[in-house]
């Protein structure tokens, strides 16, 4: 895919001296390919990693969850069993 649009950027920029309108399609077109391969993480020739980044989004939201719960449980154990506690000695 990369290869076509690398031989289609060519032929545009060489149809530019004929009419600089093929310049600015070229342009365009470099423009879009260096826009979608950064936004791809990386190189043309990585190749399809989009379970990489599938990864990455998964691995982000289990830290933040370890965090949530290594900060929450052991912050308010206490709290909690003592609400507990106090209802269940309400509904006697």
């Amino acid at each position: 895919m990369f290869a076509l649009l690398l031989v289609l950027i060519l032929v545009l920029f060489g149809l530019g001296f004929l009419d600089p309108v093929w310049w600015v399609a070229a342009a365009v077109l470099v423009f879009g390919a260096a826009h979608y391969s950064r936004d791809r993480g990386g190189s043309p020739g990585r190749g399809n990693r989009s379970d990489l980044g599938d990864y990455r989004v998964y691995e982000q939201r289990r830290d933040r969850q370890d965090r949530w719960d290594r900060r929450y449980t052991r912050r308010h154990r206490a709290r909690w069993r003592r609400e507990e506690r106090r209802d269940r000695e309400r509904g006697r």
